[in-house]
């Protein structure tokens, strides 16, 4: 059950949060950097298979591992590294490979990947915590 809590409180809050940041640089960082490259629909399956993969791992190699120590520094620390790793192998591949991907791009997205990623961990942390501690 720890484990269906967990993941549940990482699912949750990134999806908000990352729904918030396309939606508000969607239009202004990502659109007019891709142009034309950008489909004018989301592909849905392999954006849920996105959503329902991520927060696997964030479970796995964030909130367990702090859960375990009990530290939430860890969570954040873990949760951080785990997003900035994953959003650096897309982005920094897209770089390499994208005329249109531009280094700010690059840059910005894995900020953002590692703050939403330690901060999604964080609160499954929370939750986890108070519903075992209950």
């Amino acid at each position: 059950m720890t484990y269906l809590i967990g993941y549940l409180a990482v699912l949750l809050p990134f999806g908000a949060v990352d729904a918030i940041w396309l939606s508000l640089m969607g239009p202004r960082l990502y659109k007019p950097t891709l142009g034309d490259i950008l489909l004018t629909d989301v592909r849905i399956g392999p954006a849920i298979a996105f959503y329902l993969i991520y927060p696997v791992g964030l479970l796995v190699f964030a909130v367990m591992p702090g859960l375990k120590s009990g530290s939430p520094a860890a969570v954040v620390g873990y949760g951080a590294l785990f997003g900035a790793l994953a959003y650096a192998t897309y982005d920094l591949t897209n770089f390499a490979t994208l005329r249109n991907w531009t280094l700010q791009l690059t840059m910005l997205d894995i900020v953002y990947g590692a703050a939403a990623s330690a901060f999604a961990a964080f609160v499954s942390f929370l939750v986890v915590r108070t519903f075992s501690n209950a």
